[in-house]
């Protein structure tokens, strides 16, 4: 037992060595992708730089659905496949941070993608100079529109998951902003949702038109936006449990053009999200309702559009365990917290398209704190001022590596 034992400390300490050589390889990429931010599906640029360093280090990298990139490494000894995700796609942000690398096209890899991608190719590096040790397969999958919640599912609709079966997933989120130290992980304890499913839904209001003199001769669709606002909150307040989670926001209510004009229309659009599908449906459902019965009331006729974006992220407990035991291994005692510390109940109301995956077959998922808000990092992430610290780099790839070296180890 205690010659295992060294021989997991050995190899573990071997990956960060490994890690901690690439540093800079990994700055170079991080700083490159950082400066050249591509939206939703459409990543030419970032994905014609992703291949080019995955081709240096001989893989055959496959186009999957727009944008997507796969490569496998390892099968050469029997055994699972684990997937290791990173996503590429940047948000529509003008960036007002100083950074020398900063972009200056418009977009903003303000959630940190480009360290997910950076970290992933290290890890690529890592696995593929100990392919022969693998005990099955490792598939990495580069992933565009994360943002948008489009890219997963494409990704998976186009085969992400097959030739090889893909049995088990994995992937890495950066924080910044945060009172934690930087390089602490965040891991999920339990099983279960750990983020919400999001949703998004328009309702247009079509009224009628007059003087702003003669309301009489009007069905005034801004006075049935204003209720029809305050109506749908009474599903939170009064409809849901306490005990239960969920988020109902108006983020626009727009409707008229001049002070002295009734219009004909008005618009509300917003989103939902939950933690579980009966209650995420009963939204949809009510919102639908609610929003008749106003439009019938105040006599309007009204048009709900109701988009399902993704679902909710599940993680299964028995991966959680083996990312607490790999963190530990790698990185040593006091490397991790578990996400209640971080936050109560565990639960993010934000939402991650990594959740198709995650509904597909058994994942896993990890925090890794790339800013502290007393060094200087005092902006949350989609924040045109966010920024993160490159020194988490090789931690990541690290973490990804290893992960993937002791489940695949532990599963054969």
């Amino acid at each position: 037992m205690f010659w295992e034992m060294f021989i997991v400390i050995e190899e573990a300490e071997d990956f960060l060595s490994m890690a901690h050589q690439l540093q800079e390889k990994l700055v170079m990429y991080r700083h490159h992708l950082h400066a050249i931010p591509e939206l939703d599906l459409s990543l030419p640029r970032t994905a014609a730089y992703v291949k080019e360093v995955l081709e240096s280090m001989g893989f055959e990298p496959t186009l999957v659905g727009e944008s997507g990139l796969m490569v496998t490494i390892g099968g050469q000894q029997a055994g699972k496949v684990l997937l290791l995700r990173a996503d590429m796609d940047g948000l529509p942000i003008q960036e007002e941070t100083d950074l020398s690398f900063a972009s200056l096209n418009g977009n903003m890899h303000a959630c940190g993608h480009d360290l997910h991608t950076s970290m992933l190719l290290g890890a690529a590096e890592i696995l593929k100079a100990n392919e022969g040790q693998l005990h099955g397969t490792v598939k990495l999958m580069f992933q565009p529109g994360e943002e948008t919640l489009h890219g997963a599912k494409m990704m998976l609709e186009s085969g992400i998951l097959d030739n090889p079966k893909v049995d088990a997933a994995m992937m890495l989120h950066v924080l910044t902003g945060m009172p934690i130290p930087i390089g602490q992980f965040v891991v999920p304890e339990a099983g279960g949702a750990i983020s919400a499913s999001s949703d998004w839904f328009e309702i247009i209001i079509r009224g009628r038109g007059a003087h702003g003199a003669m309301p009489e001769a009007a069905v005034d669709p801004l006075n049935v936006a204003a209720h029809l606002h305050l109506a749908l909150q009474g599903i939170l307040s009064r409809e849901i449990s306490p005990i239960d989670n969920a988020v109902l926001t108006i983020g626009v209510m727009e409707g008229g053009s001049t002070n002295n004009v009734i219009p004909d229309t008005a618009r509300l659009k917003g989103s939902v999200r939950t933690f579980n599908t009966a209650l995420r449906d009963n939204m949809e459902a009510r919102i639908r309702d609610i929003s008749a019965g106003i439009g019938e009331t105040f006599q309007a006729k009204m048009d709900v559009i109701y988009t399902r974006g993704c679902p909710e992220v599940i993680t299964d407990s028995g991966l959680n365990q083996q990312m607490r035991t790999s963190i530990a291994n790698t990185f040593g005692a006091g490397s991790y917290i578990g996400i209640t510390e971080l936050v109560p109940g565990g639960k993010l109301m934000g939402s991650e398209d990594f959740a198709f995956v995650s509904q597909a077959v058994p994942s896993t998922t990890v925090f890794l704190n790339a800013g502290n808000t007393e060094e200087g990092y005092g902006y949350p992430v989609h924040h045109p001022k966010t920024m993160f610290s490159d020194e988490v780099l090789y931690k990541g790839a690290a973490a990804y590596a290893a992960f993937a070296r002791d489940w695949l180890d532990s599963n054969r």
